[in-house]
């Protein structure tokens, strides 16, 4: 008859990296190493990559792996998220991979539920749901089902994100089996690093499982949704492109059909994009916005032709495509008038 430490050894047969990039986050990075720790999964391997911080954060890390001889800390120059998640990367011994960003924290049975996950229903990887920790509140959800995916279905769900799953671009809300992501990088020097690695996995995987439950705390960014200066150099230097790379790597890696519906929802975010930089009264933001909706027109017109989108979403492309300014008029219209008459009714 087998003892508890003796599943819990069968069960733990796994080794799992967790790379912890680092950068002054004095403030923070107690509260992240501790949940890490205090894990019920036990076999775990911790990166701590020092990315050239300046506050205390570097001889905190060393204090950490003097304490738990399964932390490795790894020193260097300051080289951004991508680059420190790379050297991280360079060390992992694991058989899974998980990330946690070193101003976040995670729930004590994170590893040990989506690993349990992973094995149960043969998924090369799992995702899972996250609190969304603002300055006065934490919005949760989920109910705790698990449903086994096949690529098509992770990818549908990934593309076009339906109420009912919370399956973003974030590498930190996933446990990824090696040999799933073995030889990818993410790119350095540029934001929105995440897009692709997970694109990438998504198209490599043949099957994951979605856990409907909450275990990643993600701090957001303090300037939310704002669309300022900073945000809009991020949007046409990175994510924009990267998006468009996205896109390319569906057709490449999976099919054509799932390509197109990944470009459709492209569209429709741009058209989001756009709504906020207008309400936001960011006339340069909205203008470079127009411009990148331009350039896939004949594409596009291919697309919202092909028999996967609905005629409102077909009728509001060829609104915008006519006069941007009235597609926001009608879309302010809707929003201020007819939505809340039709929530009364």
């Amino acid at each position: 008859m087998k003892t508890q430490n003796q599943d819990q050894n069968q069960d733990e047969a796994d080794l799992i990296s967790v790379i912890v990039p680092v950068y002054n986050v004095e403030k923070y990075l107690d509260r992240c190493m501790k949940s890490i720790l205090q894990q019920t999964y036990h076999r775990l391997e911790i990166i701590l990559v020092d990315d050239g911080s300046t506050d205390a954060s570097a001889a905190m890390c060393d204090a950490y792996a003097r304490r738990d001889s399964r932390i490795r800390v790894v020193h260097k120059q300051n080289g951004g998220l991508s680059d420190a998640r790379n050297a991280g990367l360079e060390l992992a011994a694991g058989d899974y991979i998980g990330y946690v960003d070193s101003d976040d924290w995670i729930e004590p049975d994170m590893y040990a539920c989506m690993h349990r996950a992973c094995v149960e229903h043969g998924a090369q990887l799992a995702v899972c749901r996250y609190f969304s920790e603002y300055r006065d509140r934490t919005v949760s959800g989920g109910g705790g089902g698990i449903t086994p995916l096949s690529r098509e279905e992770l990818l549908k769900i990934y593309i076009s994100g339906p109420d009912e799953y919370v399956i973003y671009n974030s590498v930190w809300s996933k446990l990824f089996r090696r040999d799933l992501v073995e030889g990818m990088v993410f790119p350095k020097g540029r934001n929105s690093e995440d897009i692709m690695y997970t694109t990438r996995a998504f198209c490599r995987a043949e099957r994951a499982v979605y856990i409907d439950q909450c275990f990643y705390h993600y701090v957001l960014d303090r300037e939310g949704s704002i669309m300022n200066v900073a945000r809009g150099e991020r949007m046409f230097g990175d994510e924009i492109p990267f998006w468009r790379e996205h896109i390319a790597c569906i057709r490449e890696m999976v099919s054509p059909q799932m390509a197109d519906l990944a470009a459709y929802y492209f569209v429709r975010r741009l058209l989001s994009y756009y709504i906020d930089a207008r309400n936001a009264g960011n006339r340069e933001i909205a203008a470079g916005l127009v411009r990148e909706l331009e350039k896939d027109r004949t594409e596009m017109d291919r697309v919202y032709e092909s028999g996967i989108v609905s005629r409102g979403d077909r009728a509001r492309r060829k609104l915008f495509c006519l006069s941007p300014a009235l597609y926001a008029a009608v879309v302010w219209l809707y929003d201020r008038i007819v939505l809340p008459l039709r929530q009364r009714g």
